[in-house]
């Protein structure tokens, strides 16, 4: 009798057990900058609920949104040292890290969404390894609309930035701000709008996407479609993090992510079209640059990707060899 209650009570331990692993789940947090009404993070979220679905609910990640859980420039830092699992930032705003992380944003570079995306085919393998020495992952990478300028008001030429306050993200974006002697401010998407209402700035060179979320209508009225540079957010996840998963459920974050980046392409320029009309319904003057201005742009951009190369040294030299062999 006592044998046969051993066994029946060892059967149910190792049914519980195998019932247990079964339903084990993995939890992850993300951080990210933007609102969840932003195309980015609504691309998060449809990565999200795709990982679910493909490991049936073994890895659950929870989003947090608009800089809730990290501001936009400690995020980074915190899926490099596992404070958090995943996270989405700026590749531009890392350029003092390493001259790599800022390539796609140096001025007139790239034309156009195809050549953005060849350029980033150039500059992935650089992007990996530069990550994966940071213990992260790299998942995808998707871009924003082209940066063009905002202004309170007319500007035909580089002379008539002199003296703007302008507000930076990066340190290309602060050394034009140098270049064409404008006051520069650095400032997080979170706070534009209150330094906008305050007057901390007067101008800012961003897409029509960041100026369509935070309403800059309300407090700029010229937009200049320069479209400098077309940068992008990296999403990545803390390698120790990734490793932990089982080879199923790391093939299905890849896949999702893979799906994730060309759907966020996709949308991107969606949302570029209609970004420019909500601006323009909005009361913004939405305008073609002078020629003048283009002109002199030109030139501010010569000198930026000059000290760029110089910096970037032998990987500069190739990712951008890589993407004109490309073209």
């Amino acid at each position: 009798m006592q044998r046969r209650i051993f066994c029946a009570t060892a059967a149910l331990a190792a049914s519980l057990c195998l019932s247990t692993g079964a339903y084990a789940q993995t939890k992850w947090d993300m951080a990210t900058a933007y609102p969840a009404f932003n195309f980015h993070s609504k691309n998060i979220e449809q990565f999200v609920q795709d990982v679910d679905t493909a490991t049936k609910g073994s890895l659950k990640i929870t989003p947090h949104y608009g800089a809730s859980l990290f501001k936009m420039p400690e995020i980074k830092r915190a899926v490099q040292t596992g404070n958090v699992q995943m996270g989405e930032f700026f590749l531009v705003s890392f350029q003092n890290e390493a001259q790599m992380f800022g390539l796609d944003g140096l001025p007139f570079l790239v034309k156009n969404y195809d050549e953005a995306f060849k350029l980033y085919q150039a500059q992935k393998p650089f992007l990996e390894k530069l990550l994966d020495k940071q213990g992260q992952v790299l998942l995808y990478a998707v871009a924003w609309p082209p940066q063009s300028i905002y202004s309170n008001k007319t500007i035909q030429s580089a002379a008539d930035l002199k003296g703007l306050k302008w507000r930076v993200y990066s340190p290309t974006t602060a050394r034009i701000g140098e270049l064409v002697g404008a006051q520069p401010a650095t400032i997080q998407e979170a706070e534009l709008s209150q330094a906008l209402a305050t007057g901390v700035i007067e101008g800012l060179i961003t897409s029509s996407a960041t100026g369509a979320d935070n309403k800059l209508f309300e407090n700029l009225k010229h937009f200049y479609k320069v479209q400098a540079w077309i940068p992008k957010n990296a999403v990545t996840v803390n390698k120790k993090a990734f490793n932990a998963l089982t080879k199923e459920q790391q093939a299905a974050v890849r896949e999702a992510a893979a799906a994730a980046e060309k759907r966020g392409w996709e949308t991107s320029r969606e949302v570029d079209a209609r970004s420019l009309k909500t601006l323009a319904d909005g009361g913004m003057s939405v305008e073609e640059p002078s020629a003048q201005l283009m002109d002199d742009l030109g030139k501010v951009g010569d000198t930026v990707v000059k000290e760029w190369l110089e910096k970037a040294g032998t990987d500069g030299q190739a990712v951008l060899k890589a993407f004109n062999d490309s073209k």
